[in-house]
């Protein structure tokens, strides 16, 4: 009998220091998003940089006295870059009802499990990392997108490599999953519509380096230009490969690849190479939003450095606290959601996004950038390639 009044006790003591469970993730004093994302593997780049630039965000919002008298909280959690791992998190998080929503989820397979996940049990789902088009389906009222999508992005490879270099044959290396079919599909329309095909194509396991077999069957096409749709180990690996068979095609990388964290993987191996971007870039100080991001970035993290996945993590996290403001001092989930379904135009600061009505995609921005011989970025004109 003592050992369960003891018991119980010690329960009572233990509630009485835990705060009361949010109301989906709302009280008085606070307002707490998930982040469900890749902080393991090689994927783990992405999200640790998209949890920086929307900390940033947080931080500097938090600075001023938060929004509505409630200061912004971020908890994350790890799924490793697999669809699987993802939804059983985001079940949890469902099931919790803690959190007011989802903010930077990282990558196209992993979206594709947890997406309609939050969107049956009516949770937001912002700033995805992904440039998939399922997203931007219009029915998708709880989904608000960041980025132009990945068929922009490829048909801005293609204008380069073919309209602006005049090159022919291009080959595609991609991850073997629905991220990597997407772009495959995109760079597949954008040639058809040249009358052009690609003269290989070579696929890879997601989280996984094992692209010495696609390189392979790549090298005995001889192309001009190498596409590449992955993240950054596995496409470190294929052009370190491919400069040592002596195959020094063109190579061209979609933003998901994380651009800083390839630039350092590949070190000097990495001059020429080129990749697509769908934000501004981090260090061009003259735009009021990378001015902003710049100063947020130093007062969250000092030893962080200005990156493009940080940079887009930081314009989700603004546009997470531009919906909270919009959504009043009496919040919840569902004037939230109104919220993000009515932002319309959003100047950041040189930026700008739009929504509309049937529109949940708000830039349509896609860039070219090479990869330096010490690492550092400089835009790409078009006709102009490493």
């Amino acid at each position: 009998m003592l050992k369960h009044l003891l018991g119980a006790a010690c329960l009572l003591a233990l509630s009485s220091l835990t705060p009361a469970r949010a109301d989906q993730g709302i009280t008085d004093t606070t307002v707490t998003f998930a982040q469900v994302a890749a902080f393991d593997g090689p994927a783990a780049a992405l999200g640790q940089g998209m949890r920086t630039g929307i900390e940033a965000a947080f931080a500097e919002a938090n600075r001023g006295g938060g929004v509505h008298g409630r200061t912004l909280v971020l908890d994350t959690v790890d799924d490793g870059y697999e669809p699987d791992r993802s939804m059983a998190e985001v079940r949890g998080i469902i099931a919790g009802d803690a959190h007011i929503g989802l903010i930077g989820p990282v990558g196209t397979p992993t979206s594709q499990a947890t997406q309609p996940l939050a969107t049956a049990a009516g949770l937001p789902f912002i700033g995805p990392f992904t440039g998939a088009g399922f997203l931007r389906d219009p029915a998708l009222t709880n989904v608000i997108n960041i980025r132009a999508t990945y068929g922009a992005e490829t048909a801005v490879w293609i204008d380069h490599l073919v309209g602006g270099l005049g090159l022919e044959r291009i080959a595609i290396l991609y991850q073997d999953d629905g991220f990597g079919r997407v772009g495959l599909e995109g760079v597949t329309a954008a040639m058809d519509a040249r009358g052009m095909s690609l003269v290989a194509q070579g696929t890879y396991t997601r989280n996984t380096v094992a692209v010495k077999t696609a390189l392979l069957e790549i090298r005995k096409a001889e192309p001009q230009a190498v596409v590449m749709v992955g993240a950054y180990k596995p496409i470190a690996e294929f052009i370190r490969l491919s400069h040592k068979m002596k195959m020094d095609p063109v190579f061209v990388n979609i933003s998901f690849v994380g651009s800083d964290a390839l630039a350092v993987d590949l070190g000097a191996e990495g001059e020429g190479v080129i990749i697509s971007q769908v934000v501004p870039f981090p260090w061009d100080a003259s735009l009021p939003l990378v001015a902003d991001y710049q100063t947020a970035l130093t007062a969250s993290d000092a030893s962080a450095a200005p990156g493009f996945v940080s940079l887009e993590g930081y314009i989700t996290g603004r546009v997470a606290i531009e919906a909270l403001r919009a959504a009043g001092p009496e919040l919840t989930r569902a004037t939230y959601l109104s919220a993000l379904a009515s932002l319309g135009t959003l100047d950041l600061g040189g930026f700008t996004l739009t929504y509309g009505a049937g529109d949940n995609q708000g830039s349509e921005v896609v860039f070219l950038t090479q990869i330096n011989a010490d690492g550092s970025f400089t835009p790409v004109p078009v006709g102009q390639g490493g």
